[in-house]
């Protein structure tokens, strides 16, 4: 029981003591821990609680009575302790007691030290190695159980000791393998660099040189064969450790002679198998290098063993083997490719470093023969795999920019083959195949080392390269964060553009042939804010050709936008990132920080050895690149401008001068900082600059504000031409619903019919007493219009005999336009002007009447029928014309002649 365990311990305690001088008390003692074996007991739940401070202080006196010397007490107490954290409660007990979780137990072992005494316990049992054995499983079991039991190993020097005392004694391997485990236990947990700092000493390297040169003397199965890899992770663990003496205890050396080929050694004892183990033993052996690389002593080390002229051996096609020999000591074909595999993955970090030694050995046409065996279509199986270490490799030496790898590299035709490799996956790939589009971003990369400052390798490039950049172009950053690598993808194709098209003039005009710039602005439009400074920079470098600007100015995206508005756009948002302050139209909002960031005026009060902030923010946004592309582009007659962005073009225009007052403003700021005055003329030309700069500034927001001014003033004009229309059609609606409903009204109702007919007769007869007043008036007689009659009787009138029967021809004419005006006015069809007992009878008008035009209009289209009149009339006419137009011309001939007399 819990409550019991204080007096238990006490009686323990008085027993441990007597052992020594009554040795029969060890069986006593013996029977009590029997008894303790089992999990503690509790009677209530709060019970747990309350006596656990007995219960720790129980666990801790238990690892002390590992200090009796007595073997069967020491066995007897390691077993208690295994079974207390492992075994379960008996099921046989009184319905009153329950037994403590398993997680109650183990807060209580992390609480005691019971631990860190087992562990200084090793060192008293070198002569019992069946105890010590039981000791470390228990240490092993309790290392496996809590990263906090780790903790308290490592506090007592655990990793060291067990290190140091893993190789006494033990044929078996036993102690040696649950030492390895107890070890990998402590690496493994939150304090790793602890465990690794306890390792990397010169003693602890010895004892792990030690251990493996003992496992590879009695590996005969296939439990040394784990226990050598074990020590091979362990070390490879450590090596991790700059300080680690690997190279110094010539632990080092004596690995590196198995790396590739084991068999040239002499000793038959080191001569390894083709098991599943010694490919494990090697792959961990080529993963050693990779971490040995890092540091600066073991590359001579390299360069002694040979080591990359070993690596570049496996670059070679695999060689089958019979595999029917047991005792052969080569590896099949699909060892050599997995061993293959993890040599690539070795040589992408080892050949930066030893570049030399790569170029000495011909790394690349090895890793470009590699590729083009794995891009054959012969090829065995599919060898993504290869290739993707492969272009790794590539990746790694190109990006040191030594212009011998790179033109090694050109010069065996890898542009071409890369390209050729690029284009065949962009035909077939998979958009979710995470591989294939990190080889081809590395691809990518290559060609942008290989052709960024040779111009000769642009014009390798071509337009198969062109073509392939404006396929990834086309796809747009959809995927841009989808996480299988697209991001990258996306940046390694721009900066393709820049570095293997930009600067050189073929391969520019077929970029831009092919809507490149265009392909850039929707690139721009669409993709995320952080890849917006690589596209401007790369169309600002692009604008060095004049067939760019025509391009960029004729762009328009999906809504209709243009590139100018696209970039003003651009500015806004940065600005408005950055916290620049501005008013509500965008336009300065402070004449003494048109450009000032939040950034540079958080570092207004920085000295003068800092580096200056206002350069600083030309370097790291995006509104530098922008002011270049307008002065390219230019400031005057850009397509697609509302107002707000000519209030943004303002502050574009001005914003070398803004930024030369800004280093002025942060020159007069750090003298005043430093402390320094400066003489009379220098400060009135500082104070004349900063003026300046602020004059400028107030000046343009005038500018703002009258372009602001200006839109509103057009923006009511408009408002109020739409007024103005809605009106008119508001009128025009009501008129012609009047006029409907007057029409309906005449048709339908008989009376409103009379009413108007007898409004008809009376305008009649006033048009009549107006004709009879104007006959009595003396006549006027000259011909001015025709009046053609015809009857269909037998007696026909002549012109005079219709004067001398109906008057003049004015009176005629007046009553006949009269007749038309009213005919028009009253909405009646015009074929009713004629009256009926004019029959046969037509007046031709002449004079250019609104109602003369009407029936004109009526007689084009149809509805009023014209009769015809006499067809020598026409000939008449125009003769009686010729002799006017003849005798007009032949009357100002004389009179011209007169006058020239007289004068």
């Amino acid at each position: 029981l819990l409550r019991e365990l204080a007096d238990i311990s006490q009686i323990l305690n008085i027993c441990a003591e007597k052992v020594s001088d009554q040795p029969k008390y060890a069986s006593v003692l013996c029977e009590a821990l029997e008894i303790c074996r089992f999990p503690f007991l509790k009677e209530r739940t709060s019970d747990e609680l309350i006596y656990a401070q007995d219960a720790t202080e129980f666990l801790s006196n238990m690892g002390r009575l590992m200090r009796v010397p007595h073997a069967e007490v020491q066995e007897h107490v390691v077993e208690l302790v295994r079974s207390f954290f492992s075994s379960d409660a008996p099921t046989d007990l009184p319905e009153e007691l329950q037994a403590t979780s398993a997680v109650y137990r183990l807060q209580l072992l992390e609480r005691s030290d019971l631990p860190k005494t087992l562990l200084l316990s090793t060192a008293a049992l070198q002569n019992q190695p069946s105890i010590k054995l039981q000791l470390l499983q228990t240490l092993q079991l309790l290392s496996s159980a809590s990263d906090m039991n780790c903790t308290l190993i490592l506090d007592a020097g655990g990793a060291e000791m067990i290190c140091l005392h893993m190789n006494d004694g033990d044929l078996s391997g036993q102690v040696l393998l649950c030492s390895l485990e107890i070890l990998w236990n402590l690496l493994e947990s939150r304090s790793k660099e602890e465990a690794m700092t306890q390792l990397s000493s010169m003693e602890c390297v010895v004892s792990l040189k030690e251990a493996f040169s003992f496992v590879l003397e009695i590996t005969s199965c296939g439990f040394d064969l784990q226990l050598r890899n074990y020590l091979l992770v362990i070390t490879t663990l450590i090596a991790e450790n700059p300080n680690c003496p690997l190279i110094e205890s010539l632990f080092a050396k004596q690995l590196l002679g198995f790396i590739t080929f084991p068999e040239l050694n002499s000793s038959s004892v080191q001569k390894l198998t083709h098991s599943r183990e010694e490919l494990k033993m090697r792959k961990l052996l080529l993963n050693l290098l990779f971490v040995m690389c890092r540091n600066v002593a073991a590359l001579q080390l390299f360069r002694e063993e040979l080591v990359m002229v070993n690596l570049l051996q496996l670059m070679k096609p695999p060689v089958a083997y019979p595999e029917h020999r047991p005792a052969s000591p080569h590896c099949s074909i699909t060892q050599q490719e997995e061993l293959q595999l993890q040599a690539l993955d070795g040589l992408a970090s080892i050949a930066p470093v030893m570049l030399h030694d790569y170029m000495s050995c011909q790394g690349n046409t090895c890793l470009l023969l590699l590729l083009e065996r794995c891009t054959n279509k012969d090829a065995r199986v599919s060898r993504m795999a290869q290739m993707q270490r492969c272009i790794r490799v590539l990746r790694s030496v190109t990006a040191l920019g030594d212009p011998a790898v790179n033109q090694d590299l050109c010069d065996q035709g890898a542009i071409n083959q890369l390209l050729g490799f690029l284009i065949l996956m962009e035909g077939g790939y998979d958009e979710d195949d995470v591989i294939a589009v990190e080889m081809m971003s590395n691809i990518q990369l290559i060609l942008s080392e290989l052709c960024e400052t040779d111009l000769h390798r642009k014009e390798l490039f071509g337009s198969e390269g062109v073509e392939m950049v404006v396929r990834f172009l086309k796809k747009g950053p959809e995927k841009f964060y989808s996480g299988l690598g697209h991001n990258k993808l996306m940046i390694s194709t721009v900066d393709c553009v820049w570095s293997c098209i930009v600067g050189c003039c073929t391969t520019e005009y077929q970029f831009l042939a092919k809507e490149g710039a265009s392909l850039l602005l929707d690139l721009l439009q669409a993709s995320p804010r952080c890849i917006h400074s690589f596209i401007l920079a790369t169309l600002l470098d692009l604008c060095n050709n004049p067939n760019t600007r025509p391009q960029i100015l004729s762009w328009r995206d999906v809504s209709g936008q243009t590139a100018p508005r696209v970039l003003l756009q651009l500015w806004r948002e940065e600005e408005e990132e950055l916290g620049v302050l501005r008013n509500q139209h965008g336009g300065i909002k402070d004449p003494e920080k048109p450009l000032l960031t939040g950034f540079q005026e958080d570092s207004s009060g920085f000295p003068a050895d800092m580096p200056s902030a206002a350069l600083l923010a030309t370097s790291e946004n995006l509104r530098a690149k922008i002011y270049l592309l307008f002065c390219s582009l230019g400031f005057q007659e850009l397509p697609g401008l509302s107002a707000g962005d000519h209030v943004t073009l303002g502050i574009v225009r001005r914003y070398l001068d803004f930024k030369v007052g800004e280093v002025w403003n942060e020159i007069c700021s750090e003298l005043i900082l430093d402390g320094v005055k400066p003489i009379r003329s220098d400060q009135e030309a500082l104070r004349s600059i900063c003026k300046t700069s602020e004059e400028t500034a107030r000046r343009l927001m005038e500018d703002q504000t009258r372009i602001l001014e200006e839109q509103e003033e057009e923006e009511i004009r408009e408002e109020m031409l739409i007024y103005k229309e809605m009106k008119s059609r508001q009128k025009q609606q009501e008129i012609e619903a009047k006029s409907w409903d007057r029409y309906i009204s005449r048709t339908s109702n008989y009376n409103i019919l009379k009413e108007e007919k007898a409004q008809r007769k009376n305008y009649m007869e006033s048009n009549l007493k107006h004709e009879n007043a104007a006959a009595d008036r003396p006549a006027k007689l000259f011909i001015s219009h025709i009046l053609a009659v015809e009857n269909t009787a037998s007696s026909e009138l002549t012109c005079v005999e219709a004067r001398q029967r109906s008057g003049t021809c004015r009176s005629l004419l007046s009553a006949a336009e009269r007749w038309c005006c009213f005919w028009t006015q009253s909405g009646l069809p015009e074929d009713r002007f004629i009256p009926e007992n004019s029959t046969g009878m037509m007046f031709r008008l002449g004079r250019l009447t609104p109602g003369y035009f009407r029936l004109l209009q009526r007689q084009m289209s149809g509805e009023v029928q014209v009769q015809p009149y006499s067809s020598i009339m026409e000939p008449v006419a125009m003769t009686m014309a010729a002799l006017g137009l003849g005798v007009s011309a032949y009357s100002a001939r004389q009179m011209a002649t007169s006058c020239d007399k007289r004068h």
